[in-house]
């Protein structure tokens, strides 16, 4: 292979990792940007798709006069090229080094300002609003529950939440660790075993989109998604309403039955053997369960095999719960 060639490929890679910088985030209705925070159905995702792309804008200061001159440079030094200067003992340009290093340093240290900036004002643990619509999220393997306790329902792979009203999530799980994530609604936040964290957002226009568990926890791991509907504030007294009068009941053996380790289509032909797809909706829930899941971490004792939801030798019977 000539100079020649080896140029035009260089240059046809560097014009190539162009493309993989720019088109991802430049097509939010692609792939990649549907259900995520490039598509956002609220403030913090918007705030978050902003910073985003200030940030390639501002890297990008520092970037392209790489990507544009490195080619340049090998067009321009290849090898036969009579016209560039040779200059065997040049060695240093202090105005070269100070644009080299000092440009770098300037975008880091404002970018680290304004990225502490923005993590305060987005604090997952910090109210949106008053009066906010308080939902409990429990994480099973491989599924996750929602606890309205206000409204006395509860919902297995959908959660619903009206537009305009702040949504303020008390997270934990009954399993392993887990990650929960809507991205275009907020940020990742972790949950845990006899833990208790919090995620607050908002949705301010209707849509439905889709949330996961960015947590590896094992084989059904890639099922463990759910359906998020923002809805009219008429429309999500529909979803309650129905919620209400839901032929399931969350009590000591149904939740206990959830919790087995199995996909959300396993606990729905186990629980509603006539529903062949959907959410699974519960009419009414135990005012406590929540706090009695977290509880179960925190007597001082191990839970046996037989009395932990996720473990195969888990017994999925009433006297576990």
């Amino acid at each position: 292979m000539n100079a020649k060639h080896e140029g035009l490929m260089h240059t046809a890679g560097y014009l190539g990792m162009v493309g993989l910088l720019i088109v991802p985030g430049s097509l939010p209705g692609s792939a990649l940007g549907a259900n995520s925070f490039l598509t956002p159905l609220g403030p913090v995702a918007d705030a978050e798709r902003e910073y985003l792309l200030d940030i390639i804008g501002i890297t990008m200061i520092a970037i392209m006069p790489v990507l544009i001159g490195v080619p340049l440079i090998l067009w321009r030094y290849r090898r036969g090229n009579k016209r560039a200067t040779y200059r065997p003992h040049w060695t240093f340009s202090k105005p070269l080094d100070i644009a080299m290093w000092g440009v770098p340093v300037l975008i880091i240290s404002f970018l680290s300002v304004w990225l502490w900036h923005h993590t305060v004002k987005y604090d997952p643990y910090k109210p949106l609003g008053v009066d906010p619509l308080h939902i409990q999220v429990v994480g099973l393997d491989w599924k996750w529950l929602f606890i309205y306790p206000e409204q006395g329902v509860a919902s297995v792979g959908e959660m619903a939440l009206p537009v305009d009203r702040p949504v303020s999530l008390s997270l934990t799980t009954n399993t392993v660790m887990q990650s929960f994530m809507v991205p275009a609604l907020a940020g990742q936040i972790y949950a845990m075993a006899g833990m208790q964290t919090q995620l607050n957002f908002i949705a301010d226009r209707p849509g439905t989109t889709r949330g996961q568990n960015t947590q590896y926890t094992g084989a059904g791991f890639s099922e463990q998604f759910f359906t998020v509907h923002a809805l009219p504030e008429g429309d999500w007294q529909g979803w309650v309403a129905k919620a209400r009068t839901a032929p399931l009941a969350l009590n000591k053996r149904t939740y206990a039955r959830l919790a087995k380790r199995g996909s959300r289509a396993e606990a729905r032909q186990a629980l509603a053997p006539g529903q062949d797809s959907g959410p699974l909706l519960f009419a009414s829930v135990p005012p406590d369960l929540f706090q009695q899941i977290i509880n179960r971490y925190h007597d001082g004792k191990g839970l046996t095999a037989q009395q932990q939801p996720g473990s195969p030798a888990y017994r999925a019977g009433g006297e576990n719960e």
